[in-house]
């Protein structure tokens, strides 16, 4: 695996941090998207498109905020449900009590598996259960 993956899968919360200004982390979002965006494509996959659409009420305008950026469309991998599914596993066997957070389990599975890194604000989740995750978080 390079250094550097040719692209970085963009988690829903860095998005969010943009489309709304967050105060807090809407900079380091920003200025996180520009740098990786500087080093490859900005990909989602169906999970976050999925989870930027709650809000809003037509498909159109996200699909209008998404070119802006050059976004990449990527579908989630086969061989991500298997890395799923073990990660899924572990957490389990660890303690984990949240009964569905497989979202997040298939996003890091996603890149992992497609060679991307991941862009996200929360890396716990990845960082335990995907060590092998190229992560930007801050």
């Amino acid at each position: 695996m390079p250094a550097f993956p040719v692209g970085a899968l963009v988690d829903t919360n860095v998005w969010l941090d943009v489309m709304t200004a967050n105060p807090q982390w809407g900079p380091w979002s920003s200025r996180a998207l520009l740098g990786a965006a500087a080093r490859g494509s900005l990909v989602i996959n169906q999970l976050v498109y999925s989870e930027l659409l709650v809000g809003f009420d037509a498909i159109e305008p996200l699909d209008d905020f998404l070119r802006r950026f050059g976004v990449v469309r990527s579908g989630l991998p086969w061989d991500a449900a298997f890395l799923t599914a073990k990660a899924y596993q572990r957490y389990r066997a660890s303690g984990g009590k949240r009964h569905s957070p497989m979202p997040d389990f298939y996003i890091g599975a996603h890149a992992l598996a497609a060679g991307l890194t991941l862009l996200t604000r929360d890396d716990r989740v990845y960082r335990t259960y995907f060590p092998n995750l190229s992560v930007i978080s801050p």
